[in-house]
C-alpha cells in the first residue's frame, strides 16, 4: 500500500468535533488500532498530510500533530522526502487465555510473558477480600500489584490478594520474578480448583496509567479466587485486560442425551 488513503478506512465521519477529546487526538486513536491490529502493515507508507487533510476535512497542523503522536508512540517513523511510514514493530500480539484447561495455560501464560511488580505490602482484608477467601475482616492478607506484559507492552493490571500465612513463605524478590502460580506451590498451597466471574470495565485513572489507555476505555475485567487442596482459598485476584492485547478462547461440543441437544 503506497499512500492510498481508502485503504485507511479514514472518513472526517468518524470524527465529532462535539466530543471533548480534540480532533487530532481522535483521528490518532483511529490510525493507532489500524496500525496495531495490522490492517496497516509495517512497512505501508501513510497519506501525506494534504490528502489527509483534505480526506478528514480538517487543517494539515490537525493531521500533523496527529502524526506526530503516532511517531512519538513509536508506531510510524516520519522522513523527509519519504513520508510518513508504519513502524516494523508496531502491530501488538495478542495474547490468549483458554477456558478449556484454564490452570495449564495461566502456566503458561505466566511463562511467556513478563512480570512488573509494582506494589506489595500486607493490609487487613476488607470485607470483600475476606468473604473471597473464607477469612474474617481484619485478617491480615498480602496485596501484590503487578503488571504483565509481551514483548515489553502491557496487557494486563492485576492485583492479588493471599493469605498472609502463605505469603510468609516466599521472598518479595521472588514475588517479582517468578508467576505466583509457581510460588504457590512452594509453599504448599498447590492451586487446584479456579472460579472466575468475568465482567467489563472503564478503566480507572492509575490503571488506565499502567497500561497506556485513556481513562475510561474499556477494559476486560476478571475476578478469580484460587483454591487449594479441601477447597480452601489461597489466592484472589481481580485483573484489567487491554481487549487489543487480550482475548479469552474456548471450544464448545454439541451433545445428545435423551433425545435432547444440548452445547457444553
Amino acid at each position: 500500500m503506497d499512500g492510498n488513503t481508502s485503504a485507511l478506512d479514514l472518513s472526517a465521519a468518524q470524527l465529532d468535533e462535539s466530543l471533548p477529546t480534540p480532533l487530532y487526538h481522535q483521528i490518532y486513536l483511529v490510525m493507532r488500532e489500524r496500525i496495531r491490529s495490522g490492517a496497516l502493515a509495517a512497512g505501508t507508507t501513510l497519506p501525506g498530510e494534504q490528502e489527509l487533510a483534505r480526506t478528514l476535512h480538517v487543517s494539515r497542523i490537525t493531521v500533523k500533530r496527529a502524526l506526530n503522536e503516532l511517531a512519538g508512540d513509536r508506531l510510524v517513523t516520519r522522513h523527509r522526502g519519504r513520508g510518513t511510514i508504519v513502524a516494523g514493530d508496531a502491530v501488538i500480539p495478542m495474547v490468549r487465555g483458554s477456558f478449556d484447561n484454564l490452570l495449564d495455560s495461566l502456566k503458561i501464560m505466566g511463562l511467556e510473558t513478563e512480570l512488573e511488580l509494582l506494589d506489595v505490602r500486607e493490609m487487613p482484608a476488607d470485607e470483600m477480600v475476606a468473604e473471597r477467601l473464607d477469612l474474617s475482616p481484619g485478617d491480615p492478607v498480602q496485596l501484590a500489584v503487578r503488571l504483565r506484559k509481551l514483548r515489553g507492552e502491557p496487557f494486563s493490571h492485576l492485583v492479588t490478594w493471599v493469605p498472609a500465612d502463605i505469603a510468609a513463605r516466599y521472598t518479595r524478590e521472588e514475588l517479582a520474578s517468578t508467576p505466583l502460580l509457581k510460588l504457590l506451590q512452594r509453599a504448599d498451597a498447590e492451586v487446584t480448583e479456579a472460579e472466575q466471574w468475568i465482567g467489563a470495565a472503564a478503566a480507572p485513572h492509575q490503571i488506565a496509567l499502567a497500561l497506556g489507555v485513556d481513562i475510561g476505555s474499556p477494559l476486560l475485567k476478571i475476578e478469580r479466587v484460587m483454591r487449594a487442596a479441601r477447597g480452601r482459598p489461597v489466592q484472589f485476584i481481580c485483573g484489567h485486560y487491554r481487549p487489543d492485547r487480550f482475548q479469552y478462547h474456548f471450544t464448545t461440543h454439541r451433545r445428545h442425551r435423551s433425545g435432547q441437544t444440548s452445547w457444553g
